[in-house]
């Protein structure tokens, strides 16, 4: 049996990743294929619950930690990706790997020790990113931010390191700022060239 893929959408908050993950899984779904979605961070989980606190302002942990427990948070679900994929079905991930290298980055963390702490995690074979400006993202949530959804010039970091991972890496960048129905199909069209299961 062919191994599953890993799709991932990266960006920053309010640029659509969620809708767009939910327009593939229907997408695939429709069209016969097997197809999980997973979102990060999973605040189901323990690690996952205590993320969720600290992003309200009830813990106080210095950047790398936080990260850490980002990190950790996905490593909860590394058992259940890799049956997935190993079944053949189409994992689709609603942030993942390189969020970490994202923001970590832009609080002064190193990059590579980032990669390197999440390199037993299974790889995406397709990563979009869907790219809009912070001050986008606070205007699509004017209200309810968490603590790095308010401060724009971190976002503005945020947004750079995603794009030299883009750059880097090969990714498929979407320009999040159009109507989301165009979003969509630009996202199919870069599904569409995706290369065959191996």
């Amino acid at each position: 049996m062919a191994r599953g893929r890993l799709i991932s959408f990266e960006g920053l908050d309010q640029s659509g990743k969620q809708t767009q993950a939910e327009a593939v899984h229907r997408h695939l779904e429709g069209s016969g294929q097997a197809c999980q979605m997973v979102s990060f961070p999973d605040y189901a989980t323990p690690i996952g619950a205590e993320i969720r606190r600290a992003l309200h302002g009830e813990r106080d942990y210095a950047p790398d930690v936080m990260q850490l427990l980002y990190i950790a948070n996905r490593y909860e679900a590394r058992g259940g990706l890799e049956a997935w994929l190993a079944a053949g079905t189409t994992v689709v991930c609603d942030r993942y790997l390189a969020s970490s290298i994202a923001y970590g980055e832009a609080q002064g963390l190193d990059a590579a020790w980032l990669a390197d702490a999440q390199k037993h995690l299974p790889a995406p074979d397709l990563t979009l990113l869907l790219d809009i400006a912070p001050e986008t993202a606070v205007r699509r949530k004017a209200t309810g931010r968490d603590r790095y959804e308010r401060d724009l010039e971190l976002l503005a970091r945020v947004r750079e390191s995603y794009r030299r991972q883009a750059q880097a890496h090969g990714w498929t960048i979407v320009d999040g700022e159009q109507p989301a129905a165009d979003v969509t199909t630009a996202v199919l069209t870069a599904l569409a060239i995706l290369p065959a299961p191996r």
